[in-house]
C-alpha cells in the first residue's frame, strides 16, 4: 500500500488552515485543472464530521467519480477523509495540524490501494504515486496561499459556519 507524506508550513492560525483544508470551494479552486466538481453530498462550504462529497473530475485522461466521507474529526488538529466509492480500491487521507513557532504545520498522510492487483501495483511504481503526490502538493500550496492572505480566504470562511 503506497503512502504519501507531505508537510507544509503555513504562516496562518491553525483554525484558518484547518478550515481551508476542509473547504469544498477551495478544493474546487485547487483542482481546477482537472475540472473537478462536487456533484453530490456536501457540494459547497466546509465539510464536517460524518459528511460525504462525491467528486467528478478528469484524471489521467478519463472522467472519474469518487465519494469520500469524513470519518474522524478533531478540530483544529486532525481529520480523516476516506473513499467510500471510486477509482481506488481504497484510500485514507489523514490531515494533521500543529502549531510551531507561530506558524501552522500541515501534514498529510495519504495511503491508498490501487485496483487491478499486480497491474495496479505496477501503475503505482510507474506513475500513479508521483501523480497523486503532485496533486496533493499543489493543493497544499493553494491552501497555503489562501491561508496566508486574509483577503483571499475571508469570503470562503465568512459564509461557512465553523464546526466545533
Amino acid at each position: 500500500m503506497p503512502a504519501i507524506r507531505i508537510t507544509t508550513k503555513v504562516n496562518a492560525p491553525i483554525q484558518v488552515v484547518f478550515d481551508l483544508s476542509r473547504s469544498i470551494d477551495l478544493h474546487k479552486i485547487s483542482t481546477a485543472h482537472t475540472n473537478e466538481e462536487a456533484i453530490a453530498g456536501k457540494t459547497s462550504g466546509l465539510i464536517g464530521p460524518g459528511e460525504s462529497v462525491t467528486w467528478k473530475a478528469k484524471h489521467l485522461g478519463k472522467t472519474r467519480l469518487l465519494t469520500s466521507k469524513i470519518t474522524v474529526f478533531e478540530r483544529p488538529y486532525f481529520f480523516v477523509d476516506e473513499m467510500v466509492d471510486g477509482a481506488f480500491k481504497s484510500f485514507r487521507h489523514e490531515h494533521i495540524f500543529s502549531e510551531e513557532d507561530g506558524a501552522t504545520v500541515m501534514g498529510d498522510v495519504f495511503t491508498y490501494t490501487s485496483p487491478y492487483g499486480m497491474l495496479g501495483r505496477l501503475a503505482d511504481l510507474l506513475f500513479l504515486k508521483h501523480y497523486m503526490q503532485r496533486l496533493l502538493t499543489k493543493r497544499n500550496l493553494i491552501v497555503k496561499q489562501f491561508a496566508e492572505n486574509p483577503e483571499k480566504h475571508r469570503h470562503l470562511l465568512s459564509k461557512n459556519p465553523t464546526i466545533q
